[in-house]
């Protein structure tokens, strides 16, 4: 499991911008099938997400259904981000006034997440967990 953590400096790794500041703060990737871990808590800069809000976000990707996201918000780590948007059935976006913004992106079996800092751009973001979840999608995974 600790090779997937490398994923998560990678991941914020690619949220900088022109001027090397990194906009995303913390990461996970978790199974699509269920919302099983793939990276752990331990990781530096882990996005620890408890079982049952995994177990929430991957029910949604699973069926491509974000209406319980509309009506009640997407939680991580306790925290209710007020849903956005979402693209394709892959991607969503979530905002909480003065906590950032949440950036969660699918791939074949996969979800990366990501957490934008507040007053950075989420659009660094955006880039940073594509790029990952884009990574897995060509591994076929």
């Amino acid at each position: 499991n600790m090779s997937w953590d490398s994923y998560i400096e990678n991941l914020i790794g690619h949220t900088k911008d022109s001027n090397g500041e990194c906009h995303g703060d913390k990461a996970c990737i978790i199974g699509l099938d269920g919302g099983a871990k793939w990276t752990t808590d331990g990781a530096s800069n882990a996005y620890k997400l408890n079982p049952g809000e995994c177990a929430s976000i991957a029910g949604a990707f699973k069926s491509k259904n974000f209406t319980t996201f509309q009506a009640s918000g997407i939680l991580a780590e306790g925290v209710k981000y007020q849903f956005l948007r979402e693209d394709d059935g892959k991607i969503v976006y979530g905002k909480k006034k003065d906590n950032g913004a949440i950036t969660l992106q699918a791939s074949k079996t996969a979800i990366v997440i990501a957490h934008c800092k507040e007053g950075c751009q989420q659009g660094n973001v955006n880039k940073g967990v594509s790029t990952i979840a884009e990574y897995l999608e060509s591994l076929g995974m």
